[in-house]
């Protein structure tokens, strides 16, 4: 994955133009894969991981000029203004629920019906109430992992960690839910 380098960062915040396109370019894959992983291809109410990426781009260019370098690095920024979009677009999922369509259509639907989607939300709810049993660092440690696929050190750089540290917390985090998991087999068949 391709970070901005810090020079690159501050020519950004000074106004170069050819610095803040190049910056904007190089965050808005991690952005879309961030988003993607808390929202899925078609997010919260209808919100698409491209549309939510697409925010956090311009919000960052807007915060841009107020960046500060004192310890914290520029993805742990541009991290913290994604965490709060996505927020954002599921605070006004659950405010909307309308789902409005401009004319009958002509044809089938061609998206999964009730069965699948009820199914899908069942596995994400159940995933959801595993991943409760983590502290938030390890949730996100993994979400970044797995679902957004940053290395070890990436995430170590946007949480303040050591490459180190993010394997060890992934570790624990995974051996936990082994171990969670392994407790709510164990009651179902009971």
């Amino acid at each position: 994955m391709d970070t901005p380098d810090p020079d690159l960062v501050r020519r950004a915040v000074t106004g170069d133009t050819g610095a803040v396109s190049r910056v904007l370019a190089q965050i808005r894959p991690i952005v879309v894969r961030y988003s993607l992983a808390r929202l899925g291809h078609v997010g919260a109410g209808g919100a698409t991981a491209e549309d939510v990426a697409q925010e956090v781009c311009v919000a960052v260019l807007r915060a841009l000029p107020r960046f500060t370098d004192q310890g914290r690095p520029f993805l742990a920024f541009v991290y913290g203004i994604a965490a709060r979009k996505v927020a954002d677009a599921c605070r006004a999922a659950s405010r909307d629920r309308t789902d409005s369509v401009a004319d009958v259509p002509d044809t089938a639907d061609p998206t999964p019906g009730p069965e699948p989607r009820a199914l899908t939300a069942d596995l994400g709810a159940r995933l959801g109430e595993l991943l409760a049993h983590l502290p938030a660092t390890h949730r996100e440690i993994l979400v970044l992992r797995l679902a957004v696929g940053m290395t070890a050190d990436e995430v170590g750089t946007v949480l303040g960690m050591t490459g180190g540290a993010v394997r060890l917390a992934q570790y624990r985090a995974l051996t936990r839910l082994r171990a969670v998991a392994g407790d709510t087999l164990t009651a179902v068949i009971r």
